[in-house]
């Protein structure tokens, strides 16, 4: 008879998603993941296959909690289109600079490793960036009807620009402490729509 589990998938899956934020793949190791879930390398084998079975399911965990939490800022809140475009990128900024790692956003650190350029990862990273894409979209098209942002875009080439200066935002907050600069960004891009 099979021990039962003594360890919550979840809460593994939390710790590891942790460590590749912090780490990434590549530099992450095997004895990493057993310091950091409390796992012996049997356990975590058992229990998820390998180190990039594990890395996938802390990429989905990301989408389901950090991911979701912007799309759940782009939802109606009685602001106008603008100020919930601009609020999005403010407490990206906010978070980013709070974070005494600056890990930035997980599904972009992905984007960059080689871990993340191949099979489900890659397709996990793109279904994020295609629902914030899909949501951006479907707000500037509300932003445009009502004659709040121009249309001299449509409002997926508008939402592609804006992703871009989202994610370039998450890589600058990486790397600088200039939060008047980063909040140019905010403005500029805002400002072009």
């Amino acid at each position: 008879m099979a021990r039962p589990r003594e360890f919550s998938d979840a809460a593994v899956i939390d710790a590891a998603m942790e460590l590749f934020w912090e780490k990434g793949y590549e530099a992450t190791t095997t004895q990493d993941l057993c310091e950091r879930t409390g796992l012996g390398r049997g356990s975590l084998y058992n229990a998820f296959g390998s180190k990039h079975a594990l890395y996938e399911e802390s990429i989905k965990r990301y989408a389901e909690t950090r991911a979701a939490l912007q799309l759940q800022e782009l939802a109606p809140s009685g602001g106008s289109v603008r100020d919930r475009l601009r609020d999005l990128m403010i407490a990206m900024i906010e978070r980013d600079l709070e974070d005494p790692g600056r890990r930035g956003c997980l599904a972009l650190n992905a984007a960059g490793e080689t871990a993340g350029r191949s099979g489900e990862v890659t397709s996990l990273v793109h279904r994020q960036f295609r629902d914030l894409e899909e949501a951006l979209a479907a707000l500037i098209a509300v932003g445009q009807r009502t004659g709040e942002l121009s249309t001299s875009l449509s409002p997926l080439q508008a939402a592609r620009m804006f992703q871009s200066a989202y994610y370039g935002l998450r890589v600058l907050a990486k790397v600088t402490d200039d939060r008047r600069a980063l909040l140019d960004v905010v403005d500029g891009t805002v400002a072009a729509l």
